[in-house]
């Protein structure tokens, strides 16, 4: 901190002006003030949560799911027979999607076929009504 320490000649009485320069302390703290606003929101921003468990069930394969392969090359196979085109898919769906109790629909995807490809039959079940869809993997390490 500095001190203004004036000289006698700039006082009648010849008295010392001892004021403390409170600039770079207003300065730190304005430093320190924005640092705090800025990390507290951080630190309390957390919401208390009972997060899932990962659980990897085998899949129920019943007769009445429906399994759709996408391969690498972005063709599409109910079961084994081939789906020639998207409005195909979603004409055949929609006679599906009509039954009671509605069918899983399971898809089965190459690891090289485009997202594009496998976007599409997700498309078309939710356009057809379907209302549970899922994904066959295999577990890792095979």
């Amino acid at each position: 901190m500095a001190m203004n320490l004036g000289s006698p000649e700039d006082d009648e009485d010849g008295a010392m002006n001892a004021t403390i320069n409170t600039t770079p302390l207003v300065d730190v703290m304005l430093v320190l003030l924005i640092i705090f606003l800025i990390t507290i929101p951080v630190v309390t921003q957390s919401v208390q949560l009972s997060l899932p468990k990962e659980s990897n069930a085998p899949t129920q394969t019943r007769p009445e799911n429906i399994l759709l392969a996408v391969t690498h090359d972005g063709q599409m196979y109910w079961n084994t027979r081939r789906i020639p085109d998207i409005p195909t898919l979603v004409a055949e769906l929609k006679k599906e999607a009509v039954k009671v109790p509605q069918p899983e629909v399971h898809i089965r995807g190459d690891e090289n076929a485009r997202y594009e490809a496998v976007g599409q039959v997700v498309t078309a079940c939710q356009r057809a009504g379907i209302a549970k869809v899922g994904f066959i993997t295999e577990p890792a390490g095979r």
